[in-house]
């Protein structure tokens, strides 16, 4: 059995990747670390969680988990991480990042996108993004993965085959709507229930951090410079995540074209779906019908009147988003079955 760590396991994310490690065939759990809730049992922050585990929370350091660990979770916030992590690696401890801290292979993007000037810029050369779908083969046997952000997740995911087939000729825009929990656990006026219930509210019309990954990933499987623009919103439900993209080609967009590049790309792919239905009330990706699972959504339509493919994706921020996609790094990293851990559907209704 590989032993897991998770740091800072009482946040949202922290609870997604406790609640699908104490499912997984092949790990345990040997600590959970908060340092408010220490001594509690995790039940009592995770209340799903009750019945499935007497784990306790720890305050137990970063080193000293990694002591316990053949792997840990870093479930902290952005800045955070990259302090802590070069002490980690020192220990010889595998690492799955679950901050953005270490997703841009570039360090000076982090002064653009995140406005601080990384203090292990060493390091970043040695984290594998953590998509599987496009870094399978470099995840088998790493020692360290940063695990993508959830907005770009759904637009990188999307939009991958695309790139890869030579269609993104232009700027690509992407417009993201997502749920109230990919703020976090801790409120604030903006996640208060009066202000964010009802709500369509752009709240970071340009210049959203994700950008930089998107364009990265795109970069990556199109060998070329893509430019990304990208606008988020607030939308009234707690978890999902879509992301409507539109990229404008010079011609007519060939639909046999387009299938082609998705098909060759993901037609063995465990948690891609293809939703494109011509009847029901499916149609397209939604994240309503993958909400609390890996899966992710896409699909796309032709617009010849403009010559755009509009294409959709759609996740659970906190599933594919995040914890979903650690534990299938995780598993590809330790060469288990892939979809351990993972192999179950979404709830519906929700």
């Amino acid at each position: 059995m590989v032993k897991v760590g998770i740091v800072g396991a009482s946040g949202y994310v922290g609870g997604e990747v406790l609640r699908l490690l104490l499912s997984h065939g092949q790990v345990e759990v040997v600590s959970a670390t908060s340092r408010q809730y220490a001594g509690e049992y995790v039940f009592k922050t995770h209340p799903n969680l009750k019945g499935v585990t007497n784990l306790q929370f720890s305050a137990d350091d970063p080193l000293k988990v990694a002591s316990k660990a053949d792997v840990v979770f870093l479930t902290v916030p952005h800045g955070l991480s990259c302090k802590i992590t070069p002490k980690l690696v020192e220990t010889g401890v595998r690492i799955l990042d679950m901050s953005a801290d270490f997703r841009l292979k570039d360090p000076h993007a982090y002064e653009k996108w995140y406005g601080f000037t990384h203090p292990a810029p060493d390091l970043l050369g040695k984290f594998v993004y953590g998509l599987p779908e496009l870094h399978r083969s470099e995840l088998k046997g790493a020692k360290y993965v940063a695990v993508p952000g959830c907005m770009s997740t759904a637009a990188i995911v999307s939009l991958a085959p695309l790139a890869k087939a030579g269609l993104v000729e232009k700027d690509v825009i992407v417009d993201a709507k997502i749920g109230s929990s990919g703020a976090g656990g801790k409120p604030s006026l903006s996640t208060h229930f009066s202000e964010r219930f009802g709500v369509v509210r752009v709240y970071k019309p340009v210049a959203h951090r994700h950008t930089a990954e998107i364009e990265q990933e795109l970069n990556y499987v199109s060998g070329k410079s893509v430019q990304v623009g990208m606008t988020a919103h607030a939308v009234n439900m707690v978890r999902g995540i879509l992301t409507t993209s539109h990229v404008m080609t010079s011609s007519k967009p060939e639909v046999a074209m387009i299938w082609k590049a998705y098909r060759g790309m993901y037609k063995d792919e465990p948690f891609v779906r293809f939703i494109m239905d011509k009847k029901g009330l499916y149609k397209y990706p939604d994240p309503k019908i993958a909400i609390g699972s890996n899966f992710a959504d896409v699909g796309f339509e032709v617009d010849p009147y403009v010559n755009r493919i509009v294409v959709f994706g759609a996740i659970d921020n906190l599933i594919k988003g995040a914890a979903g996609n650690g534990v299938q790094s995780m598993n590809l990293m330790f060469g288990f079955d892939e979809k351990e851990g993972l192999n179950f559907p979404a709830l519906h209704p929700v």
